[in-house]
């Protein structure tokens, strides 16, 4: 756990929040000053007056709180003055011919050192943020949601930081040249109730006037923004060098497995072709690292079933409770390699039961036939669906320990959710 409570509760209410990308970190935050006031309930009153209770189109049963006036918004809940909003400014359109369509902000907010800080982009209430058929697109070519058209706009414009705004959700973008953009999402709705006080103060912490325009520089929120880029860096150098680790690891593993068969397993491919072995075991990890992410970002089976007894991160839950409970014996005790070889298997060649489907992924990342020997086949052998394999005896404290490379930082778990692509395709090369 940290020791920092503040960080604590950052991560506490980016958890609830759930980023797209990345786009604020938790020590960046810290480095700021920047604390979440619990202490809101005034400011909750404040955003219950502004944000009126109505039902949205195609929901009229269900009324919910909804900012239907954006600039009363921003002045009374954040605190920015009426200057703050410049309607539309024509220096920030941008034409695209090809789909017939102009993209403009709503508002612009001008940075008090020229330029602007922030675009800001208001759509119809309840319109689907990223949804490509959210908006009447019969006038224009380009039938993209408005989360894609306005880090368009973010990047053709050069102004990097925006609120996208469909009255029952505010999001605040970053779209960094050169770099993969970040989403975070408040909920009106859940702002306006107890409950949701922490998501609130989180907000305020982030968008007010006092962090936008009144602290020093380097503690406004483009600052965050752009030194969480940078701690998520040095967050990706310590991670590369884990898994480093983390193969040397699973290399001893193997070897020790080897042995158990008098050299059958590795002895022939190490006279002949010894970087076949470093490329099966560097395959492992880049599965598992795509395994991750992917069940981080929820790309995944979410069913029970699938989470309980096939995930890579099931599979370090229960390796971290057999180890608490039997440390002694973890390099005694098997089964783990064979959990992951079935979700190999399961991925490559799809499949389910019941709720659980998987389809068949196929490509060269998971092919059990680019390296037999993980399964304990020899080379020559060919994959064949539902045969039985005797698989390495590669122990659970090898595995044990190669998943907490992977995932446990600084004696905290990650989140591959929060880590760019680009980053993480740095960990494994």
């Amino acid at each position: 756990m940290s020791k920092d409570p503040e960080i604590r509760l950052h991560k506490e209410w980016l958890g609830f929040l759930q980023p797209v990308g990345l786009v604020v970190s938790p020590p960046a935050l810290s480095a700021a000053q920047a604390v979440v006031n619990r202490n809101v309930v005034e400011l909750q009153q404040i955003l219950q007056a502004v944000a009126s209770s109505t039902a949205l189109p195609g929901d009229s049963e269900n009324e919910r709180f909804c900012i239907t006036d954006f600039s009363a918004f921003a002045i009374n809940v954040l605190g920015w003055e009426t200057a703050d909003l410049v309607d539309s400014p024509a220096e920030l359109a941008i034409a695209l011919p090809d789909y017939q369509e102009t993209l403009i902000p709503t508002y612009a907010v001008p940075n008090p050192n020229g330029g602007w800080m922030m675009l800001i982009q208001v759509l119809n209430p309840g319109t689907e943020l990223d949804n490509a058929g959210a908006e009447d697109s019969k006038s224009t070519a380009w039938h993209a949601s408005p989360q894609s058209k306005f880090e368009r706009l973010l990047k053709e414009t050069k102004v990097y930081i925006g609120l996208l705004c469909n009255g029952t959700e505010l999001r605040l973008v970053y779209a960094p040249p050169g770099e993969s953009s970040g989403h975070l999402t408040f909920p009106v709705q859940a702002m306006c109730e107890v409950s949701g006080r922490l998501i609130l103060g989180a907000m305020e912490m982030l968008l007010s006037a006092e962090r936008l325009f009144n602290v020093p520089t380097d503690r406004r929120l483009p600052a965050i923004l752009e030194k969480s880029r940078k701690y998520q860096n040095d967050v990706s150098i310590k991670l590369a060098e884990q898994v480093l680790e983390a193969l040397w690891d699973l290399l001893r593993g193997f070897q020790t497995a080897d042995a158990t068969t008098n050299s059958r397993l590795l002895d022939d491919i190490a006279a002949t072709n010894p970087q076949h072995i470093y490329g099966g075991l560097i395959t492992v990890l880049l599965r598992l690292v795509f395994l991750l992410y992917a069940e981080d970002r929820g790309l995944m089976s979410q069913d029970a079933v699938y989470t309980r007894y096939y995930s890579v991160s099931g599979l370090y839950d229960r390796l971290r409770e057999d180890a608490g409970n039997y440390p002694d014996t973890m390099d005694q005790r098997y089964g783990a390699w064979a959990w992951l070889l079935s979700l190999f298997r399961l991925v490559y060649e799809g499949g389910g039961h019941a709720d659980l489907y998987l389809p068949a992924r196929h490509g060269q990342l998971f092919d059990p036939d680019e390296y037999p020997f993980l399964e304990g086949r020899p080379q020559s052998t060919k994959y064949q669906s539902g045969a039985s394999i005797e698989p390495p005896r590669v122990s659970d404290g090898v595995i044990h320990r190669v998943l907490q490379g992977l995932l446990i930082l600084d004696g905290e778990r990650l989140s591959y959710r929060a880590l760019d692509v680009e980053q993480i395709g740095s960990v494994c090369l």
